[in-house]
């Protein structure tokens, strides 16, 4: 496999809104282009005969039934709420 360029590195980190100096750039490249080659390998393994499965293991998740109750209402929801302004549960900006 022909390992990544520099540029290809930080157009994956601008995907990722990452930021990276040049030695994180040189030190990514190495390590996403040993990822990729590992997952080309995985790509030759002759897989016509294995069942598709969800699971490696057997799973068995046990879950409550789901079953609508009586909703609160707007006061019992706002009165547990750490911040609100006026009928609405504020929160920390998540953007700039």
């Amino acid at each position: 496999m022909e390992p990544l360029s520099s540029d290809e590195v930080r157009y994956i980190a601008r995907l990722a809104n990452m930021r990276l100096s040049d030695a994180e750039v040189e030190q990514y490249r190495s390590q996403l282009t040993s990822i990729l080659a590992h997952f080309q390998s995985l790509q030759q393994i002759d897989t016509t005969d294995v069942e598709p499965t969800g699971h490696a293991t057997e799973s068995n998740t046990v879950l409550r039934e789901d079953i609508a109750g009586t909703a609160l209402d707007q006061e019992q929801v706002l009165a547990n709420a750490p911040f609100r302004s006026g009928e609405f549960i504020r929160v920390k900006p998540v953007l700039d």
